[in-house]
């Protein structure tokens, strides 16, 4: 490894031990550096990790790429294998691959992805590589002396940045979060057909159906289950989930961007100066230029506006110079189906930042 590269910092439990964060190195000013055994990793996705039926043309590919990642793979090594499917998830994993080599850090290679022409792989590979950075953003040194309990509550945050989640809303006006895919595995096992009848169907506990309530009390056993994204949180205003949210995307964007901002929750929007605005998810996008315009939104979905916040640069001279000093709204909110998909770039690619040279 070179000199300049050192490696990733410690993350408490190894927790999300399997995003493959902890194969890559990180440069001199604190990005991360795509490394051979992180491409390794990569390899043994189910999607491409050889099975008994493999052709050997297929087994060959996967034996070359194996010993070297970033070896050239011609039109006819693809032609080559037998299994259709299996050859296109080699073209798609090789544009992938391409993708993450032509930047020189995985930041570079994130934010390129939203530029151009748009994203042109699998949205489960852009998930795992929001994962791997949101995992080096909270592993840092600022983070680690917040407070254990703290950042395991900002961990569970962050899931909600790479995972889709399932929104319920119960009786007693309690906003809960859970993972959508674990909520859909747990309700074909357990026999419950919606979040709801899983949350709260005839009163069961949420113990029953183990899917249990993360909250300060009980954040440090977080770690030892933080790769089954089985943990349900309260978006409600003022509560923890909610303040860890705030610090994830405050993070974020400083790691990103170099600059300091500070997020907070809010309850509306009353400002008649109200400049920008940026949606944390398709929803929120729309709702928030339907309200910044005057247009008509219906009660149905102001319902599902979940939050909203507001983002006040910590130096106005980050931002342009017509709304230096002026808050940023941000918002988020579920679909039709009771889902919350947000979208973490849209933090860095939709913020007022100054002109750089």
């Amino acid at each position: 490894m070179a000199d300049s590269l050192r490696p990733v910092g410690d993350w408490p439990d190894a927790a999300w031990r399997d995003c493959g964060a902890t194969l890559l190195a990180t440069d001199a000013q604190g990005h991360l550096i795509l490394t051979d055994d992180f491409l390794r990793f990569l390899l043994g996705r189910p999607e491409l990790a050889p099975v008994p039926e493999s052709c050997a043309a297929e087994l060959a590919l996967h034996g070359q790429l194996l010993a070297t990642p970033r070896a050239a793979v011609t039109t006819g090594d693809l032609t080559a294998i037998q299994d259709r499917d299996a050859a296109e998830n080699y073209t798609v994993w090789l544009r992938w691959r391409d993708r993450l080599l032509a930047a020189p850090t995985l930041e570079a290679s994130y934010l390129a992805l939203f530029q151009g022409e748009g994203v042109d792989v699998p949205p489960i590979l852009v998930q795992q590589l929001t994962q791997v950075l949101l995992r080096h953003v909270l592993s840092g040194r600022a983070t680690m002396e917040s407070g254990d309990s703290a950042l395991a509550m900002q961990a569970r945050a962050a899931e909600m940045l790479f995972r889709t989640q399932k929104i319920s809303v119960l009786d007693d006006g309690a906003v809960m979060a859970a993972d959508d895919e674990t909520v859909e595995r747990h309700a074909l096992s357990a026999g419950f057909g919606t979040v709801g009848e899983l949350l709260k169907q005839g009163g069961v506990p949420l113990r029953s159906v183990d899917l249990d309530v993360l909250g300060e009390e009980n954040a440090q056993a977080y770690w030892p289950r933080s790769g089954h994204f089985d943990w349900v949180v309260s978006l409600n205003r003022d509560q923890p989930a909610m303040n860890a949210l705030c610090r994830v995307l405050e993070r974020w964007i400083a790691h990103f961007l170099r600059i300091e901002v500070k997020v907070q929750t809010d309850r509306e929007i009353v400002d008649e100066h109200w400049v920008w605005h940026a949606g944390l998810d398709a929803q929120a996008s729309n709702i928030l230029n339907d309200l910044y315009t005057g247009a008509e939104v219906g009660e149905d979905r102001m319902r599902r506006l979940l939050c909203l916040f507001r983002l006040d640069f910590v130096n106005p001279g980050d931002m342009l110079a017509e709304v230096a000093g002026r808050p940023v709204y941000l918002a988020m909110a579920m679909d039709e189906h009771n889902r919350l998909k947000l979208k973490p770039q849209n933090l860095l690619l939709n913020l007022p930042l100054a002109r750089r040279s």
